[in-house]
């Protein structure tokens, strides 16, 4: 069945379009008659043991399908009611059934069944799922939130984040669906109301005119027939639209309408004592004592059976679950979660917690998310995940991060206030409180909102608190994006570049290098700001040399050769390049000082020479700041590499370029050079 569902299927749907142009025979319209009620009561059982909407995401499709179905057989039925006064034995049926020897009062009865399905159910379950569809839609964009904000915060993976967000998707379109298919059993009901007028109004004048029957006969037989085609439609309808109504009501419910109901309808003792109460004294005030009083009892019987099992459970399963929690306790594998370390935390007091909580309107976590998608263009890397944590030790408006679990840096923030930074050119003088932008440490000053707009105008740079903490930490992220790069992460990134590159991958690993040993040359690269982005490149160049030296560091020098291009873009972005260059005697002196030895190469110079040369590059930058640009040295790449770890005991953001890094094309013009 399931391998030829899909022909079975189209070819069901053909046939019932047919059916509607095409009369079938009589014995075979019972048939169809038949089926036509067993579908509906499948589909009403299906929606009561479903769980959850999207377990029945055909339903939308299966209305229109059920509802063209029921319509074929109507115009088929009414075909044979007025042409030969006769629609099967299922019709005749359930009108004679009906009506009893009454067409009156079968008639009414009819009536009423229609205006129960046309007006209760049908126009219910219609408003419902406009409302689901309205209030699904309203809150995808919350969801979307709250599904970035628990993977940012480490409660899911990219996988589960990827499954949430097509569900959010599925259910949008799901009820969206359900409010355009439940026109069509509206509209079903109202055609069952016309072709019920139809049959009746033709059924007569066929019947005394053409058939020489009398009124009383003509009525008789016709309404038989007319209530017989109608229940045989109705019931079917009725059966679906309660089956809508039951899909789309069920939003909240975790479990199947049956479970759902005992659980949550007889699940108080109190309230079923309370009903018994009522009961018997409705039965003394004067009502039929016999029905209140079984109630009565029943409900009574209930009470007693639910009291005894609460009983039950506060003496038996709550000193097993506090057993249960001791022994927890005990175990030694409950220490095991203490000893994980997050790669990066931001913990912030009280006062921050609004800007983190998306229904307070906060869109930190929004931030979050865009702070790793810079992070992955800019630096090439995977961040992971940033634990948030509120800390009710600090100040309310103080934050500190935290880098495998040691803080880092900190800061403090004003609510109701907007940071206003001086770039340079602003002109003006503002009200407000001073202070040091956190990030680079620029002073600055807190302004309310009156302020701003005057600051804007003197050419003030103005950020508001999420902005400032999102600025803060995606510096200390790019500052030590090193020390977050593991041998996963490289295991992740080599995996990438696997999919496009399998040739280059396999030639490197493991056969020439191991992801250890990459690691190191990614870690050195980071720790200077160099971005790994084009890791084909860096792969391509490492397998072309590692078989010349295995030293990461010389591996590095390589690779930033072969990344001058991408260096020169990140480090020199204007021409002509002002930069402090090194004296041949210097670079002469260092390359004498290098000592290698089993653990790497070091510097062996005398201290006060090392001293000497960081007074005369401390002068040299300083002029090279005065003039408002960029401190970079540049020198021999063979000195590059022992030069940056002089200059580190001076400063660590101080760039250190080779000639072979900067691009040929790019003016470079020397304002000082570094001497003995």
């Amino acid at each position: 069945m399931k391998k030829y569902g899909d022909i079975v299927v189209t070819l069901a749907i053909i046939a019932i379009i047919v059916i509607i142009i095409i009369p079938v025979p009589l014995g075979a319209l019972d048939v169809l008659l038949s089926f036509n009620i067993s579908l509906s009561l499948l589909i009403l059982i299906k929606a009561m043991y479903t769980e959850e909407a999207l377990e029945f995401s055909i339903f939308p499709s299966l209305l229109l399908i059920t509802t063209l179905f029921r319509l074929a057989l109507n115009v088929t039925t009414t075909r044979y009611i007025l042409s030969t006064g006769s629609a099967g034995g299922l019709i005749d049926t359930f009108g004679s059934f009906v009506m009893q020897g009454n067409a009156v009062v079968g008639f009414v009865i009819f009536l009423i069944i229609i205006i129960i399905q046309f007006m209760v159910i049908t126009k219910g379950s219609e408003r419902v799922s406009e409302v689901a569809a309205r209030f699904t839609l309203d809150a995808m964009p919350g969801k979307q939130m709250a599904i970035d904000a628990d993977l940012n915060a480490g409660l899911i993976d990219d996988q589960e984040a990827r499954e949430r967000r097509k569900k959010v998707q599925r259910e949008s379109d799901f009820y969206g669906a359900m409010d355009g298919a439940s026109k069509f059993v509206k509209g079903d009901s109202i055609a069952g109301i016309i072709i019920t007028i139809i049959n009746i109004i033709g059924g007569f004048a066929i019947g005394m005119l053409a058939g020489d029957l009398s009124f009383g006969e003509a009525l008789q037989k016709y309404t038989i027939l007319t209530v017989g085609d109608g229940l045989v439609s109705q019931i079917p309808a009725l059966l679906i639209s309660t089956a809508t109504g039951i899909v789309v009501t069920r939003a909240a419910s975790e479990g199947n309408l049956g479970n759902d109901l005992i659980k949550q309808l007889f699940n108080n003792h109190k309230i079923m004592f309370i009903i018994s109460g009522v009961l018997v004294v409705f039965a003394i005030a004067g009502l039929p004592r016999v029905p209140f009083i079984l109630l009565a009892l029943l409900f009574l019987y209930l009470g007693m059976n639910l009291r005894k099992a609460v009983i039950k459970a506060e003496t038996e399963v709550v000193p097993d679950k506090i057993t249960e929690t001791v022994d927890e306790k005990r175990k030694p594998e409950n220490v095991i979660p203490l000893l994980n370390v997050d790669p990066i935390e931001l913990e912030f007091g009280y006062g921050i917690i609004p800007l983190a909580d998306a229904s307070q309107g906060g869109d930190l976590f929004d931030r979050l998310v865009m702070i790793r998608r810079q992070c992955a263009l800019e630096l090439g890397i995977i961040v992971p995940m940033f634990r948030l944590r509120d800390n009710i030790q600090l100040e309310p408006n103080h934050y500190i991060i935290k880098i495998k679990g040691v803080e880092i840096t900190s800061g403090e923030i004003m609510f109701d206030h907007y940071l206003a930074m001086n770039p340079g050119m602003a002109d003006g003088e503002l009200e407000g409180i001073d202070t040091v932008e956190p990030a680079f440490g620029l002073p600055a000053k807190w302004i309310n909102e009156q302020e701003r707009e005057k600051a804007e105008i003197f050419g003030y740079t103005v950020v508001d608190p999420p902005s400032i903490i999102a600025t803060h930490l995606t510096e200390v992220v790019k500052k030590h994006a090193y020390e977050l790069l593991g041998r996963q992460d490289v295991k992740k990134l080599i995996d990438n570049v696997k999919e496009s590159h399998p040739a280059l991958v396999e030639e490197l690993i493991p056969a020439q290098m191991s992801l250890g040993e990459i690691q190191k040359v990614l870690y050195n690269l980071l720790k200077e700001g160099v971005s790994i982005r084009d890791m084909v490149t860096i792969l391509e160049t490492l397998a072309d040399y590692s078989n010349m030296t295995r030293d990461a560091d010389m591996l590095t020098e390589y690779v930033r050769q072969a990344l001058s291009r991408a260096i020169t873009k990140q480090f020199i972005p204007n021409q002509p390049a002002k930069v402090i260059t090194v004296d041949q005697q210097l670079e002469q002196k260092i390359m004498e000082s290098i000592q290698q030895t089993d653990r790497g190469t070091y510097i062996a110079m005398d201290p006060d020479l090392i001293q000497s040369i960081l007074n005369n590059l401390s002068y040299q930058l300083q002029k090279l700041i005065n003039l408002g640009e960029q401190p970079i040295i540049i020198t021999a790449p063979i000195v590059r590499l022992y030069l940056k770890r002089l200059t580190e005991q001076l400063t660590s953001d101080l760039v250190v370029l080779s000639y072979n890094e900067v691009d040929p094309s790019v003016e470079i013009e020397s304002v000082g050079m570094v001497r003995i």
